[in-house]
This record gives C-alpha cells, sequence and structure tokens, in this order.
C-alpha cells in the first residue's frame, strides 16, 4: 500500500499505527478589563440604586450637573445659537445696506425684522468702546440676546459687500433693536 491510502480496520498494519498525542491549546492567560472584571463580579453588583437615594442614585456628568442636584435648580441654561437661517426663503438672502446710526451696515430683512451683520456693527459703532468681539458675545449672553447665524449663501454675499473679512466663514446678525441694547450696555456698563 501506498503512504497516503486509508489502512483497512482488519489488516495487520492497523494495530501499528502511531498514537498521537491529544493537541494542547495553549493560549496566553486572560487580560483583565474593567468590562470582564464588571462580569466576573455579577449582576448583583452591577444593579442600579434603589430608587430615592438623591445623589447617590445618580452619575453626574459634571460639576454643574451635581451643584444643580444638590441645590435643586435645573442646570444653567447651555448658550448656544440657533442653528443657520433657512436657506427656503430666497428673501433672507437679499442684503441690503440700511442707514443705521449715520453708517451704511449690510443688513437682511428676516420675519419683518432689520437684521445688521454684528462683526460689521462692532466694527463701526463698538470698537473703540469693548475689547473685542469676544466681549460682545460675552454682554449678549448677559444680556439674553441670542443673534441669528447666518447660511453659507448670507456669509458668501457679505464677504463679497466687503462687510466682513475675506477668510471669514461664519457670522452672526443681530436686530437693530438688539443692538440699540447691545451699544447701551457698552457705553454706560463702565
Amino acid at each position: 500500500m501506498s503512504a497516503g491510502s486509508p489502512v483497512p480496520k482488519g489488516s495487520p498494519q492497523a494495530g501499528a499505527a502511531v498514537k498521537q498525542e491529544p493537541h494542547v491549546h495553549h493560549s496566553p492567560p486572560p487580560v483583565s478589563t474593567p468590562t470582564s472584571i464588571a462580569a466576573s463580579l455579577g449582576p448583583r453588583h452591577l444593579a442600579l440604586p434603589p430608587p430615592g437615594l438623591g445623589l447617590l442614585g445618580m452619575v453626574p456628568h459634571s460639576p454643574l450637573d451635581l451643584m444643580a442636584v444638590a441645590h435643586h435648580h435645573p442646570p444653567p441654561r447651555s448658550y448656544s445659537s440657533p442653528p443657520p437661517i433657512s436657506t427656503s426663503d430666497p428673501t433672507a438672502n437679499e442684503c441690503k445696506l440700511v442707514d443705521y446710526r449715520g453708517q451704511k451696515v449690510a443688513a437682511f430683512i428676516i420675519a419683518g425684522d432689520t437684521m445688521l451683520c454684528l462683526p460689521q456693527a462692532f466694527e463701526l459703532f463698538l470698537k473703540h468702546l469693548v475689547g473685542g468681539l469676544h466681549t460682545v458675545y460675552t454682554k449678549l449672553k448677559r444680556l439674553d440676546i441670542v443673534p441669528l447665524v447666518c447660511n453659507v449663501e448670507q456669509v458668501r454675499i457679505l464677504r463679497g459687500l466687503g462687510a466682513i473679512q475675506p477668510g471669514v466663514n461664519r457670522c452672526k446678525l443681530l436686530s437693530c433693536k438688539d443692538f440699540d441694547i447691545l451699544y447701551r450696555d457698552c457705553t454706560t456698563a463702565r
């Protein structure tokens, strides 16, 4: 018989087969991870605390959340701008130069309000009064005034008019009424 052919069970060569050791797989010791440790502890250690434990039952996400729960106040309102103005209204992208406080200021008419280009208005009216545009945004936050965010087309138009710098890719708009409040705050608060 050839070396590669099977040996029939009744032949004398069947008993002469070489006995092979069973293959033993040696794997490295398991690495403990937080997940594997938690899983080995069993479900009794992973259960949530009973309701009514107050601070013990909460996982604080920030120190402000912890303080809010401890003092029974909601966390402070985050100051974030609304999404950019919708491009579905074609009149929202019609820029006009309006006379405001004796200067020509780029503006859009949105929902009936004249919305001034805030960076241009800052340059014209506030630059000599406050440290910078970041100070203006801090004041707006304190005054609870939220400017509108320009959409991409409005930013392109304002750059083309020179109302904002060529490299600027975002801009905010403020109504004349809100700018008056901001201007009053900048000129009277010392």
